[in-house]
């Protein structure tokens, strides 16, 4: 399913009753599940630690499984609630703490304790004038970084919205007939490294949709949720789901830059909160519109296993030329009877 790893224990020492843990310079998926059982090992303590310090003063990597086993520790902590804390937190990991969102969930500890707190204050305030702008957040993927794919994306996005523009009537007058309730549709979805955006679509359900997804039966093994027969999805929306037409507001998504026209599929946070360490490498390139698990059987596809292994093929594979290739084979999909989407 996903990259095996052997993961040895982190660096730890202890002060009273804090245990401090010391991680390396780079944080990616070995490291991270070898983080995640330093952490639960300590946490399983009897009697527990009272305090657990995260000390980040050599590490200036981290990828989206780093953001993962934290995510994890943080919660695993509360549970028992253990306080966890971060400490000598350098810039590049700072910069994904802030676009990730964990800095407000996350306790940062000062850099030195608080000797005398009043030449504390001055110091902090000197050094917080003298700060310089967070360095670049890190490439996780060459497909982060690629000025290719980006031109491709806004290109792509602003035909796919002029084609948006032109069906939108014609779509905005059957939905309304169809069923009551507001023409679009916005989900919060976890996209690169974990980040929420809000994902548009058109509406293709009736509007209680979310309320009544405890009764529809979930036909994907794994923390995905799929129903061939889904009650929820109205006609019209039927139809707009074997052509991906409810999809087409996405391209507003690609042009902001919050998703791409290939990548992996976006996460919904509950799905991401049942992940392990290792899945979170799925979130190392930006959600895609398209991608492999859309063009290798999309929703014929039951297995999770079997949609991080098509999202790690894509991550491994992947070039702009690979982009064009799924792009192309993905408008060829469309113009099938059958989609295989649902």
């Amino acid at each position: 399913m996903v990259n095996q790893t052997t993961a040895e224990d982190f660096p730890v020492s202890s002060r009273e009753e804090t245990a401090i843990v010391h991680l390396p310079h780079r944080v990616t998926v070995m490291e991270a599940v070898a983080f995640k059982q330093t952490v639960i090992k300590l946490l399983e303590k009897n009697p527990p630690w009272q305090q657990i310090i995260l000390d980040f003063r050599q590490t200036t990597f981290i990828d989206s499984s780093g953001v993962g086993a934290l995510v994890h520790n943080l919660k695993a902590a509360k549970r028992l609630d253990v306080f966890l804390g971060l400490q000598n937190v350098q810039p590049q990991v700072k910069g994904v703490l802030s676009l990730t969102g964990l800095e407000r969930a996350l306790t940062i500890l000062p850099d030195a304790p608080n000797v005398n707190p009043i030449e504390n204050k001055e110091e902090e305030k000197r050094l917080g004038e003298q700060t310089p702008p967070l360095p670049p957040l890190p490439t996780t993927h060459p497909s982060v970084r690629s000025v290719a794919k980006r031109g491709l994306d806004i290109v792509g996005a602003i035909v796919g919205l002029g084609i948006t523009a032109v069906l939108f009537p014609a779509i905005a007058i059957a939905i309304k007939l169809d069923s009551p309730g507001p023409i679009f549709f916005s989900q919060i979805r976890c996209g690169w490294m974990g980040r929420s955006f809000r994902m548009w679509k058109f509406r293709s359900m009736c509007i209680n949709a979310e309320a009544m997804k405890s009764q529809v039966e979930n036909q994907i093994t794994g923390p995905l949720f799929k129903n061939e027969n889904d009650p929820r999805v109205t006609r019209v929306g039927r139809f707009l789901r074997r052509r991906s037409l409810d999809e087409l507001p996405q391209f507003w998504n690609v042009l902001t830059g919050e998703m791409s026209l290939v990548g992996t599929r976006p996460v919904l946070p509950d799905e991401l909160d049942k992940y392990e360490v290792p899945e979170w490498q799925r979130l190392d390139v930006k959600p895609g519109m398209t991608g492999e698990w859309q063009v290798n059987g999309r929703s014929n596809v039951r297995n999770f296993e079997d949609v991080i292994r098509l999202d790690l093929k894509y991550q491994q594979n992947w070039s702009f030329l690979y982009d064009l290739k799924l792009i192309v084979k993905t408008i060829s999909i469309l113009f099938q009877k059958n989609t295989g989407a649902f």
